[in-house]
């Protein structure tokens, strides 16, 4: 595992995405969308998973 890997919270991820807490918080209730890992309450995402996620989904566009 990496030693410099950074962790962020939900808000985080929601400013970085444009997606909304809420539907962060249901995708990970319903078990799909960014990966992430819990203790306790606590909620944490890799940056890495977020940025892989936006990647994946990223629509290419043939130039003109």
């Amino acid at each position: 595992m990496e030693r410099d890997m950074k962790w962020i919270g939900e808000k985080e991820v929601a400013q970085i995405t444009g997606r909304g807490l809420q539907t962060l918080r249901n995708d990970r209730s319903k078990g799909q969308g960014i990966p992430y890992s819990k203790i306790g309450r606590l909620v944490r995402y890799s940056l890495q998973d977020v940025i892989t996620y936006m990647e994946v989904r990223k629509i290419r566009v043939d130039p003109l």
